[in-house]
């Protein structure tokens, strides 16, 4: 079964073709980085405008890619939420009139589930297993007893690990997106040179909050003013984040009984965050899974394998149901 996936639910405008829930035929990303680098952050109105000068495209180059013809579809997947609202219009817009023009069945697939879904793509992973989605609009933990049956441990009551990395990049003026920028120049400094604390919540839970961090690291830049080491600082930051992040996630393995670890969005890229996982899973015998970078971002690929799913459930979108920005789907805990 030839899946169409289309994702636009913030910057990236995504198609892919995917075979039975697992064989990438093509995936084709369009980044609008050079739109937004100017501002430092994502643009929500100018996102969407993209989204629409592209989206045409985008799918039409999938398919071709895919050396299939849009007959050889079987359905059509397509972002539902959550995301930037008039991003996702977009999207899901094009996918009903799609499915219309075809004749083809439509799904909504939701868009953290596809992340978590990311790994199944080039691996066959062992449930169940902990997930931790970290992003620039997300982090949160996941049980996941199986495709399709999730249940959230954890999620961030503020900022998200991402966005706090892209706020210090901007505010620093090293460029947009943060994250890959300090990845980069961490690596030559000394992460023991500038002291954070990891929060603790007031209510014992395990849930994140990054904003103390950033404030934090705040009162560094303006303390230190010029004498302030930038790769040390970077270097010190980050740690903080991963080491939050890597604690977090491996505090559920006495509660929960699980077979593998996965991480999924865009800051799994991380070089230091896919390190410290690796090494605290080898810690714990326990087997991980870490998507190669391309299905790290957010892209097609995984809200097609993901969508083959939803078509063999028979879990159809009307073309009555909108795009939600904050979306939790039928059977989420």
């Amino acid at each position: 079964m030839n899946i169409l996936g289309i994702e636009t639910s913030c910057d990236e405008t995504a198609a892919s073709v995917v075979s039975d829930g697992k064989k990438i035929i093509s995936n084709i990303i369009y980044s609008q980085e050079r739109v937004h680098s100017h501002y430092g952050g994502v643009v929500p109105e100018l996102a969407s405008r993209e989204h629409v000068k592209r989206i045409d495209s985008i799918v039409k180059k999938a398919v071709d890619s895919a050396k299939i013809s849009f007959s050889n579809i079987d359905g059509i997947a397509a972002t539902q939420g959550p995301g930037l609202i008039g991003s996702l219009l977009v999207g899901v817009s094009f996918a009903k009139a799609l499915s219309i023009s075809l004749s083809k069945p439509l799904v909504g697939v939701n868009h953290i589930l596809a992340h978590l879904y990311a790994p199944e793509l080039e691996f066959s992973i062992e449930y169940p297993a902990l997930g931790l989605i970290v992003s620039g609009g997300h982090t949160s933990v996941y049980y996941v007893e199986g495709i399709l049956k999730y249940k959230r441990l954890a999620r961030t009551r503020d900022d998200a690990a991402g966005e706090i990395l892209d706020k210090i990049a901007k505010y620093l003026s090293l460029g947009y997106p943060g994250g890959p920028i300090i990845d980069k120049i961490a690596k030559s400094g000394n992460k023991d040179r500038y002291k954070f604390t990891i929060p603790r919540m007031r209510d014992k839970s395990r849930d994140f909050s990054f904003s103390g961090i950033k404030s934090a690291a705040l009162r560094i830049i303006r303390k230190e003013g010029k004498k302030l080491n930038i790769p040390d600082f970077l270097a010190s930051f980050q740690n903080i984040i991963v080491k939050y992040l890597v604690s977090n996630l491996f505090s559920f393995i006495s509660e929960y009984k699980t077979r593998s670890i996965i991480l999924a969005g865009g800051v799994s890229r991380n070089s230091e965050l896919r390190f410290a996982v690796e090494k605290e899973a080898k810690k714990n015998g326990i087997k991980y899974f870490l998507p190669s970078p391309e299905l790290c971002t957010d892209n097609a690929a995984m809200i097609a394998g993901l969508g083959f799913f939803y078509f063999q459930k028979g879990d159809f979108l009307s073309l009555s149901s909108p795009p939600f920005s904050r979306f939790e789907p039928k059977g989420f805990k």
